[in-house]
């Protein structure tokens, strides 16, 4: 097995390196986020300098690396790209110029490696869990491998073959999804509209139990995370393993072929989610308080409720019920039943629901291969970092 790259601190390739600028009022500011695990910034809009409470803020410049202080075991690090020049940011987020020894473009990708964040995390200080935070002389201790300029080089061209692939992928996926939802439109359009609560049974709910912030063991049990649940897709390894000792009541177990719904999501467009759980899905999973069961009757096919209840008349109708403030957003039980849906007779709602469905495969299957991608690409960077991958075999 060859040697990896020599350990470096980062200290010893970067400085801490910020610029402040004064919030002067009548003057317009463009503010930015920094994604968790590496995926770069987001726009957060702009505002007035006179309407912020901060006397001064943080100035972003294309190539520095900037990161969050709190929460930074979440690895919120990333290069700022050239679109997010003279951007603004607060104090809880410190910028670094890079050496000569670092190119931007190999540092975009180490901050998105799972070897980074798993340092930083290891040197977050604080007593509360979500108010750690990592300071710039943590990050700056932190070492990794360090390659030569031309090494950086070459693994940027592999590893951006394998984002552009990725990105091919992703765009296949939602062009997949986008013309399953507009053959369901089409399919529905000339069918009259009743409301969920007619041709529903019932609706039913879960517990919000004590639980552990890891998800289960297979011999654990454990309740579901509001994130279980997404349009047309169930993922059950977004639960939390219950506490000792607590139980769950049978009635809220999730079971093969339930219809799942979100009642309440920190952002609106994840509000009234609906999917079908898989026949292969594990025992001993049960429903929290943020997630509904709905039991439709004999009348409505449950894949058609899932295909019925993602068509845009039907969201439309979810965002304006749903209620509470803009960070958590939720939908009763009553407000559920009152939507409106299309109701063909059965044999049309399991046609549409069969097209529907077959289309978004295809999107799923592009999806899961981009998934396998960005796995695949983690690993190969820690290869080539470590060198028990040989850079021309991996080209």
């Amino acid at each position: 097995m060859s040697e990896g790259f020599p350990l470096r601190p980062l200290g010893s390739l970067m400085h801490l390196d910020i610029q402040r600028t004064p919030m002067v009022p009548a003057t317009i500011y463009r503010l930015a986020g920094v994604l968790n695990a590496g995926q770069g910034l987001i726009a957060k809009g702009q505002f007035d300098g006179g309407d912020t409470e901060y006397a001064a803020m943080n100035v972003l410049r294309a190539d520095q690396v900037v990161m969050r202080k709190l929460t930074a075991w979440e690895g919120p690090i990333s290069v700022v790209p050239a679109e997010f020049d003279g951007f603004v940011v607060s104090n809880e987020f410190p910028t670094f110029t890079l050496g000569s020894e670092l190119l931007p473009d190999w540092m975009r990708h180490v901050c998105r490696s799972p070897r980074l964040w798993a340092e930083m995390k290891n040197r977050v200080s604080g007593t509360v869990q979500r108010r750690k935070r990592l300071n710039p002389e943590q990050l700056l201790q932190i070492e990794l491998p360090i390659p030569p300029r031309e090494v950086q080089v070459r693994i940027v061209e592999m590893l951006d073959a394998v984002d552009d692939q990725i990105t091919a992928l992703d765009r296949e996926a939602n062009a997949a999804d986008r013309a399953a939802g507009a053959v369901a439109e089409s399919m529905l359009a000339d069918h009259a509209y009743v409301q969920v609560g007619s041709c529903i049974d019932r609706i039913e709910g879960g517990r919000s139990p004590q639980a552990v912030d890891a998800p289960p063991k297979e011999d654990e049990q454990g309740v579901l995370k509001v994130s279980a649940v997404a349009a047309f897709n169930f993922i059950a390894g977004e639960a939390k393993a219950l506490a000792r000792d607590t139980e769950m009541p049978k009635s809220a177990e999730v079971r093969a072929g339930d219809v799942l719904i979100t009642r309440a999501n920190g952002a609106i467009h994840r509000v009234g989610a609906v999917c079908r759980v898989p026949s292969d899905v594990r025992g001993g999973l049960y429903l929290s308080d943020k997630t509904l069961r709905m039991v439709p009757a004999s009348a409505l096919d449950p894949d058609f409720l899932v295909v019925a209840m993602a068509l845009p008349e039907v969201r439309r109708q979810i965002i304006v019920a749903a209620s509470g403030s803009a960070s958590m957003k939720n939908i009763s039980q009553s407000k559920i039943a009152g939507l409106e849906i299309p109701m063909p007779d059965l044999a049309e709602q399991r046609k549409v629901a069969s097209t529907v469905l077959s289309m978004r495969s295809l999107g799923g299957a592009a999806r899961a291969e981009a998934n396998w991608l960005r796995q695949m690409k983690m690993s190969l960077l820690s290869g080539l970092l470590d060198r028990t991958i040989d850079i021309e075999s991996a080209e």
